[in-house]
């Protein structure tokens, strides 16, 4: 039987009989798993049989957690990390050696744009990085030949897209592996592999969590593939402990409804704020102003609980709007289901210098505004009170 997506939120990865018969999935709070028969012991050690030998390589509760999120990104396996960024470097580390070639695009998270430019250079590994906005740039440097093609659509922090079904065939007849980072959009919105990549990633700390209390990666896609990774995870040990993965198999069960309330929230303020003198610009895909809006339109069920806008006043004007929100941490945190606002030097871009930033297109004057599921009226009137305080 073939089920939706908010089915699949709630049900998924529960196919397995649960502890004494329970209705909630337990927490497997052990690190190892005892075997009274050691010929039952060696079958599952050698995978011959299911089960778990201990919690670095897998877990029951973990594992509840990846089968939900491949049913959800309709992918053959999915494997679990203790957090985004070690689901994207291990994602990258197995697939990428000396000598081998990836291209990406310059508007990456921080985190990720970093192993690019100074981690993966170190292993021998050439990376190329092109212009974001530029299609044919990245399909001319794919068809020089890559082992991989990283992607990530939006972009963070200035929601750029990217047309994921072009790139991925570009990719494939490169023969590179296409790897899409996923963690604005959610498999709610978007899915990649359903658009020809091979490899999705996410932080799962932000939107699949969405209650900002976990940390967590994973990588979904098929099964040689993700195999390959959870063995680079198995051994260099960037596990998903169980009580994370409880919170985040839990969390996911009301992903479709978080998202289709902050989907709703975002692209109602981004119309408020594309309007407000206060403003000077708006990044949100769902906007017919977006340069991109129409691939956006063709790729996603819908366009994300992010967005993004510079103020009129540069960074002088953000440090005196930022304080004013009443309904917004500020925080280095997206996809919760409260609001969580601040600018890229102290979120997604950390790392980088103002320089840098520039160099990529991220203006001082950006706030990154991730909406979550308040009352959409009181957030306009929220946004509405600190942009006067500041102006005056």
């Amino acid at each position: 039987m073939t089920h939706g997506d908010g089915t699949r939120s709630v049900w998924a990865g529960e196919e397995h009989p649960l502890w004494e018969r329970s209705t909630q999935v337990p927490i497997a709070q052990t690190v190892s798993f005892g075997y009274g028969d050691v010929d039952e012991w060696m079958a599952v050690a050698l995978g011959e049989e299911e089960g778990h030998i201990y919690s670095r390589n897998t877990n029951p509760t973990v594992a509840v957690f990846e089968r939900r999120i491949a049913a959800l990104e309709r992918a053959e396996a999915a494997t679990a990390f203790a957090t985004g960024m070690a689901a994207i470097s291990g994602t990258l580390r197995t697939l990428l050696g000396p000598g081998d070639r990836v291209v990406s695009v310059t508007d990456t998270y921080g985190g990720t744009t970093k192993l690019f430019l100074e981690f993966l250079p170190r292993d021998g590994v050439i990376c190329e990085l092109v212009g974001t906005d530029d299609h044919e740039a990245i399909e001319t440097e794919v068809a020089k030949g890559c082992k991989v093609l990283y992607l990530e659509s939006p972009t963070n922090p200035t929601l750029k897209i990217l047309d994921l079904e072009r790139l991925a065939a570009a990719g494939r007849a490169a023969g590179a592996t296409v790897v899409v980072d996923n963690t604005f959009a959610t498999p709610i919105n978007q899915r990649p592999l359903e658009l020809g990549a091979d490899l999705v990633v996410h932080s799962a700390t932000k939107f699949l969590g969405g209650h900002a209390d976990a940390l967590g990666g994973i990588v979904c896609g098929g099964q040689g593939l993700v195999d390959r990774i959870y063995h680079y995870r198995e051994i260099n040990g960037a596990t998903l402990g169980p009580f994370a993965a409880y919170l985040l198999q839990r969390s996911a069960k009301t992903l479709h409804l978080r998202i289709e309330r902050q989907n709703s929230n975002a692209l109602t303020i981004a119309r408020h704020l594309e309007a407000h003198p206060a403003i000077d610009r708006v990044f949100y895909p769902g906007l017919e102003s977006h340069p991109h809006h129409d691939i956006a339109a063709r790729q996603m069920k819908g366009f994300g609980g992010v967005l993004a806008f510079s103020i009129h006043g540069g960074l002088d004007a953000v440090k005196a709007v930022l304080p004013r929100l009443q309904l917004a941490h500020l925080a280095a945190n997206l996809g919760a289901v409260e609001t969580v606002a601040g600018p890229p030097a102290t979120t997604s871009h950390v790392e980088m210098t103002a320089e840098e930033r520039a160099a990529m297109g991220i203006p001082e004057s950006l706030v990154r505004y991730s909406v979550g599921i308040e009352d959409v009226e009181d957030l306009i009137a929220d946004l509405d009170q600190a942009l006067e305080a500041a102006a005056g």
